[in-house]
């Protein structure tokens, strides 16, 4: 890194004890530093994108005679390494226009935030995203807002797939629909929105039934990640475990949303992590809870679509919070409800073991 810069959302806040805080009084993103001897907090006051690395260390040790140039070199380089860092003169970025540079600005913010990795010029999230190859099955409640949202990012290939037609009771919370789609095929639909909202993606449809793990293992063929959207059939041994099946054998990343009245849940699943029915296994039954399907708002399907959208993302541009294997999500009608379960592989999984 030529000219380190301290990102402006890691702004470091400096607490009575002398500690660091990586993010402002208000919003720690990801680090604390102790800070004793104020090497650290120098360094960082140095890191304005206007001074090299050798010349911030440079002064560091003209700050702190007692530190020597290796020390001095190596608390600046922890420092760049830790991703609170950017490039204050970024490099150019090939692999995307000037018009893209310009709609996904907003996205290149947030991952600059989030993004922990030293970058060359903080595109490289997004030109993951318009790489990856992103297969939605079901264009329902949770569907139909995880597409428009994969779209809205700039997924470079999406393919969608289902087999309904649009009914009166699915535009309470099915975005992409109106009352003049009425008996439509939600696949042609869904196709024709979406083309409007970004025609940088590539997209196509199916209307086609998923009927077993043979249809969904020809489907996913192609494909980087899977995002289930789809419910039908629900049981056990249903599509959730043909998707655990076939994307555990293709070593295919997946992710698995849907809703059970005020209970909104995604799995995400995949390679490093347990499987689908290792998770599901590990969960007790809860005695007294009644999350009836099919009740349903918009916000609560859009919030089931969102969060399958925004843990595909984080799979496509490597920035996962956790190792696959787990669900998340949050319970509506408790203001505590925040979801979160993982259990280890059974032994003797035939899938992720």
């Amino acid at each position: 890194m030529r000219l380190p810069r301290v990102k402006p959302e890691h702004a470091p806040y400096r607490l009575g004890d002398g500690t660091i805080r990586l993010g402002g009084a208000l919003y720690p993103i990801a680090s604390e530093i102790t800070d004793d001897d104020g090497w650290a907090w120098t360094a960082l006051t140095l890191m304005d994108g206007t001074r090299t690395q050798e010349e911030i260390a440079a002064r560091l040790r003209a700050a702190f005679p007692d530190l020597s140039q290796e020390e001095a070199e190596d608390v600046v380089a922890t420092l760049v390494a830790s991703g609170h860092v950017e490039e204050a003169a970024p490099g150019p970025c090939a692999e995307l226009s000037e018009h893209e540079k310009e709609r996904y600005s907003r996205s290149r913010d947030y991952f600059r935030w989030v993004d922990l990795s030293p970058r060359d010029h903080g595109w490289e999230p997004q030109v993951r995203i318009k790489a990856a190859r992103v297969l939605v099955l079901g264009l329902g409640g949770t569907g139909s807002h995880a597409a428009w949202a994969l779209t809205a990012a700039g997924v470079g290939r999406l393919h969608l797939v289902d087999p309904d037609v649009v009914e009166l009771s699915n535009l309470n919370r099915q975005l992409l629909y109106t009352e003049a789609d009425l008996g439509r095929p939600k696949a042609d639909v869904a196709l024709d929105r979406l083309r409007r909202v970004n025609s940088g993606v590539r997209i196509t449809v199916a209307r086609t039934a998923v009927d077993g793990p043979g249809e969904l293992a020809r489907l996913v063929r192609g494909f980087d990640v899977l995002a289930l959207c789809a419910d039908r059939p629900r049981e056990l041994g249903g599509i959730q475990s043909w998707a655990n099946e076939v994307c555990g054998r293709a070593g295919m990343p997946w992710v698995s949303g849907g809703y059970n009245g005020p209970l909104v849940s995604v799995g995400v699943f995949g390679p490093g992590g347990p499987c689908f029915a290792c998770v599901r296994a590990g969960i007790p039954p809860r005695p007294g809870a009644d999350y009836a399907w099919p009740g349903v708002t918009g916000a609560s399907a859009g919030l089931s679509g969102q969060l399958v959208a925004h843990d595909v993302l984080a799979l496509v541009t490597g920035l996962l919070p956790t190792p696959p294997g787990y669900f998340h999500g949050v319970t509506l009608l408790d203001p505590d409800g925040h979801v979160y379960a993982r259990h280890p592989a059974r032994p003797d999984c035939a899938i992720c073991s």
